[in-house]
């Protein structure tokens, strides 16, 4: 089923890669010149499925010796957070057990990040953006689940918080029941365990500071836009200052086409819903292809030929991340996973439909979504993608 897949390379549902060759000179109007607006909108955390975008970004485009991994692994464990993420029943295996070197598939790791701008006592802290990596068996290719953040689902009790569960709830709200932080990745992890069937071989978080630096350091990114987006977020008066759209401000707009983008107009350009066909659906898609974009850019780049550039790099995320990796020390875990590359990334979404249930706007899962969590705990994705084009993104 690999060779099939390998196969369909030119399928515009596994590979877009032909549609990036050629870039479009398109562009990004409303934008200020060349530099970052001096005052941009309040911070705004990304997605801990950028873990691999991020943490684990050297491995994944090329093949580190060891002695790098190691020096890696040094780096790493002295500058990234790591935190119990990950409850009891959704671990996999025993966290106190002894782990060993080799590192074997399938894998999964659940990454998402939280809006840390909604901390009123009214909305409270949401999980804005949950992604579930899938390593095959294989350990040659990488599927990114994006699990839309108005799905309807059950969220079990959590002792910790007095949260006695709910039978029909919005999975972002985990997180917000989960008291945030450490609490709120538990109970969304368990959340999406009982969902799914699946446990989590790790967890992570990542935050826009570290972030939007590490982008920096790459030179921004190339990214094919699907559509015309206007923020809703970024915008400038007549004099070129900062002001948002809600204000008057003149809004970015990111026009169709192939284009480089700076860190803070592609981390605005991910942020985008509203202005979108279909809404959160292809904000999904956007952030995938945006991390195929920083994959791409940091294989440009040979990080792993430079140590300075690489310990910059290093150093730029690590206070970004929040990791739990299941007691596997980092250098495994990278060396593990180094036969990964950007062009083996294949983005899938939930097969589901948004609905109106009692005046409140939720995403349902379609019936086709229990084959999807099936294949995943089956590690049958490679022969779903095959089968379920519709719900693959063009990356």
């Amino acid at each position: 089923m690999q060779q099939e897949l390998e196969g369909r390379a030119g399928d515009p549902a596994l590979n877009s890669t032909a549609s990036q060759d050629t870039p479009k000179n398109a562009e990004i109007s409303g934008s200020a010149p060349s530099e970052s607006p001096a005052k941009l909108p309040g911070r705004d955390p990304i997605w801990a499925k950028l873990l691999i975008a991020l943490g684990l970004v050297v491995v994944l485009v090329s093949g580190t010796a060891v002695a790098g991994v190691n020096l890696l692994n040094h780096r790493y464990t002295a500058s990234i957070n790591q935190k119990t993420l990950l409850g009891d029943s959704s671990r996999a295996g025993n966290a106190d057990e002894t782990r060993h070197s080799t590192v074997e598939g399938p894998l999964n790791f659940l990454l998402l990040g939280s809006d840390l701008r909604a901390l009123d006592p009214e909305d409270g802290q949401r999980s804005d953006s949950i992604i579930i990596l899938h390593i095959p068996a294989t350990m040659d290719r990488a599927y990114l689940l994006s699990i839309p953040r108005d799905l309807r689902v059950p969220i079990p009790a959590f002792a910790a918080t007095n949260f006695h569960g709910a039978s029909h709830e919005k999975i972002n709200g985990a997180f917000q029941f989960g008291g945030g932080g450490e609490g709120g990745v538990q109970l969304l992890a368990e959340t999406l365990h009982n969902l799914l069937g699946i446990q989590f071989d790790g967890a992570a978080i990542v935050d826009f500071d570290g972030f939007k630096t590490a982008v920096d350091l790459l030179g921004g990114v190339d990214m094919c836009i699907d559509q015309k987006v206007t923020s809703i977020h970024l915008g400038w008066d007549e004099k070129g200052n900062y002001l948002s759209p809600a204000d008057g401000g003149r809004p970015a707009v990111y026009e169709p086409g192939c284009q480089h983008l700076e860190s803070w107009q592609a981390l605005d350009l991910v942020r985008q819903r509203k202005s979108l066909a279909n809404g959160d659906y292809d904000r999904q898609k956007n952030q995938q292809k945006f991390i195929r974009a920083m994959l791409n850019k940091a294989q440009e780049k040979d990080l792993t030929t430079n140590p300075i550039a690489l310990d910059k790099f290093i150093r730029a995320i690590g206070q970004a991340l929040t990791v739990d990796t299941n007691g596997v020390s980092l250098a495994d875990l990278m060396f593990a996973l180094r036969n990964v590359s950007p062009s083996n990334l294949i983005g899938l979404q939930v097969p589901s439909e948004p609905q109106d249930i009692g005046g409140i706007s939720y995403v349902v899962a379609l019936s086709e979504a229990d084959s999807l969590y099936s294949a995943m705990r089956d590690d049958l994705l490679d022969s779903w993608a095959v089968e379920n084009p519709t719900w693959v993104n063009h990356m």
